[in-house]
Formats: C-alpha cells, sequence, structure tokens
C-alpha cells in the first residue's frame, strides 16, 4: 500500500510534486495551434486543485478514468494566483494500493458528537407525533448511517462527507435561537423542519467515491424526495394530525425560498420562512468562509471570483497584526 504523504494544502508554488489523488474531473481541450491537452480536477481530504497534462495527453488519457486515484510526477505552478499541478507522468492505482478516506473531503467536526447533539433536540420535541417522525428517520440504523456520511451539496456548500450532518445541526441550532427570539412560533414545528429540511439529500447524491447527483436526484430532487419520505414515515404512525403533516409538507417544499431556486412553494407559514431564511444564511456562510480557506490570496487579501456568489471575497491582508487595504479586482 503507497503511504500518502503530500496533501493539497500544502503544496506551494515550485515545488516537485510525486504522490496520488482522485481524480475529480476529465476532459481533452485542445490548444489554439490544435494540440490537444487534459484538464483535470485533482481531490484529496484537504481539498481540490487543476491539474494539467500537456504532453501526450492522447496517450495518457487512456490511462485512467474518472474517479481513478492515480499517482502523479508533476510540477506546482501559479496561474492567475491560483495553484496548478502540471503533470509529466502518471500511474493509476488500484483500490487496494489506497485508503480511500484520504481522498475524500470530510467534516472537520465529530461526526458521533454532532449526531449526538442532533438527537438531544429531537428528544427535546415535546409534540408526540413530531418526535415520532423524527425518531423513525433517526432510530433507523440504515438511514441514520446515510445521514452521517452524506454531503450537503455538491458544488456549493458543505461540500464533504458529513457535511449535510454538519449543515443540519448548525441550522437546528440557529433555529432553536431564532424560535425563542420571535413570540408566536410554533418550536417544535420548526425545528423538526430544520431537522428533516434536507432529509432527501440522503437520496439524492451518490457519495461512496466522488460526490455525484444520483438518477433519482438528477430526475426528482431533495426537495420532492424529502417529502416523499416524509410522507412514508407518518403513514405508519396513527392519527398523525393531518394539518401539521401539511405544514411540514409546506416548510420542506418551501425552503429554498422561491421558484427560480428549485421550491415548488414559497413560504408561507412564519415557521416556513425561518427554516428558508436560516438555510440560506448558513449555507452562504459555509460556502463563504470554505472559499477564503481555500483560495484567498495571502498577498492581496482577495479570493478569484467566486461563479456562484457571483463576487471576489476578501478578508484583508495581515501585515505585523493589522489588516491592510488591497486593491480591489475588477469586478465582472
Amino acid at each position: 500500500m503507497k503511504v500518502k504523504t503530500v496533501y493539497i494544502k500544502d503544496i506551494q508554488p515550485g515545488e516537485k510534486v510525486m504522490d496520488s489523488f482522485l481524480v475529480a474531473e476529465k476532459n481533452m481541450a485542445f490548444s489554439q495551434k490544435g494540440s490537444p491537452y487534459l484538464n483535470l480536477r485533482l481531490k484529496d481530504k484537504t481539498g481540490q486543485v487543476d491539474g494539467k497534462i500537456w504532453d501526450n495527453a492522447q496517450e495518457m488519457d487512456k490511462q485512467f478514468r474518472k474517479g481513478d486515484v492515480i499517482q502523479v510526477n508533476a510540477r506546482a505552478v501559479s496561474f492567475k494566483n491560483s495553484l496548478q499541478l502540471s503533470i509529466h507522468s502518471l500511474t493509476a492505482l488500484d483500490d487496494s494500493d489506497i485508503l480511500l478516506n484520504d481522498y475524500l473531503p470530510t467534516t472537520r467536526g465529530n461526526v458521533k458528537a454532532m449526531f449526538g447533539e442532533l438527537q438531544t433536540y429531537v428528544n427535546r420535541i415535546e409534540n408526540p407525533p413530531l418526535k415520532k417522525l423524527l425518531k423513525a428517520f433517526f432510530d433507523d440504523r440504515e438511514t441514520a448511517e446515510r445521514f452521517k456520511r452524506a454531503p450537503a451539496a455538491k458544488g456549493f456548500h458543505h461540500i464533504y462527507l458529513g457535511g449535510l450532518l454538519e449543515h443540519t445541526l448548525s441550522v437546528t441550532r440557529l433555529l432553536d435561537q431564532v424560535a425563542s427570539h420571535y413570540p408566536g412560533v410554533n418550536r417544535d414545528l420548526v425545528l423538526a423542519g430544520g431537522i428533516l429540511h434536507d432529509i432527501g439529500k440522503i437520496k439524492e447524491f451518490s457519495y461512496d467515491r466522488l460526490v455525484e447527483y444520483s438518477a433519482e436526484g438528477r430526475l426528482i430532487g431533495h426537495i420532492i424526495i424529502g417529502v416523499e419520505m416524509i410522507d412514508q414515515k407518518i403513514a405508519g404512525i396513527p392519527d398523525f394530525p393531518d394539518s401539521l403533516a401539511m405544514e411540514l409538507r409546506h416548510l420542506i417544499l418551501s425552503h429554498h425560498g422561491i421558484l427560480e431556486y428549485g421550491s415548488p412553494k414559497r413560504p408561507k407559514t412564519l415557521e416556513a420562512l425561518m427554516v428558508h431564511y436560516v438555510d440560506d444564511l448558513d449555507a452562504k456562510v459555509n460556502a463563504f468562509q470554505e472559499y477564503l480557506n481555500d483560495f484567498r490570496d495571502e498577498e492581496t487579501g482577495w479570493t478569484p471570483y467566486h461563479r456562484f456568489l457571483e463576487r471576489y471575497l476578501y478578508r484583508g491582508r495581515v501585515e505585523e497584526g493589522r489588516v491592510e487595504e488591497a486593491p480591489m479586482p475588477e469586478e465582472l
């Protein structure tokens, strides 16, 4: 078995890199002169980096596939303030030669502790039908294991194993505080909605190797999948109130807020409004923080353009304990 010693977060421009990475993306392109080259997106548990194969691209293309782990002989270079690996040679590795967890980004949190904390919120639910519903999900071993491993998204926020649990717990914590701040809130309903709002993502994605959409995820999506899962569980709970089931369904259906973002309905109850805004806040804060950590230029304090947030991000340039002003990149 090959021991991985070089991780993406530690690579500096100019270094020679001889180690293994997971191929997350792979496509052939052509230069202005018509010469073929390979674009790769390489990952390990600490991050991701672009890879380029300039020479013998068509021949190397036959040696590996997307999802493979490859051993590379490369040089790290800086291109437009971003790290790239210029790959000179490579070898595809068998699964028996690697520890797959070296290549899959995972939550920094303690999964056991986070799941235990989420269960404390479930146990604090006072409404008996809602408590039974939540326990029907999380007392089921298969559902619980998938929930603890699933990412929260493929390309925007909490895009790592354990991300769904981390995001759900964060949303639930925030909703607990928000529900206490405003009068007239059905606390049990808003917490149950926060805990279950993304439950469909355990089926929307496949995440054994790469985070990809499942066929069900592409054709139906996690919002409808989640409502179907909730309906199935409710069917097994005698005398679950129809009005409560309807409000919970609405909360799940509306949590993306607007039709353009995939919500079949916009929030029309106080609890649905809260879940939408807290979910959106937590997702954007995580995306913001992760992008700053991965791509911030230490000299200027600016990141490259974030295509989802549609802006450059800024944290400042720290010198001698103070933040200095830095020129802003040209806005698009």
